[in-house]
């Protein structure tokens, strides 16, 4: 479950959101100024999206060298097209 607070209210129950967290495997959301600003996630949870974030950036980084040689534009043009074909066969 997702829950939100304020980062007054985050401060003053600290103690009683950790244990949400760690025994119940919310995710807080903390706002301020009704504004999100951080989020307090299990710690399994923080350890997945660190792992995926690592895989999302090699992978970014293959396709940035695969297109090195390519130009902009066409570049461009490619993705715009790949996007109109998987469109098109929805």
């Amino acid at each position: 479950m997702i829950s939100e607070t304020s980062a007054i209210a985050f401060r003053q129950n600290l103690g009683e959101m950790l244990n949400q967290v760690q025994y119940r495997h919310d995710t807080i959301l903390i706002k301020k100024d009704g504004k999100p600003v951080a989020a307090l996630v299990d710690a399994r949870l923080f350890e997945r999206i660190r792992r995926m974030q690592t895989r999302f950036d090699a992978l970014c980084q293959r396709i940035e060298a695969g297109y090195a040689a390519v130009p902009e534009a066409e570049g461009l043009a490619e993705i715009d097209a790949a996007v109109a074909e998987t469109r098109a066969g929805r």
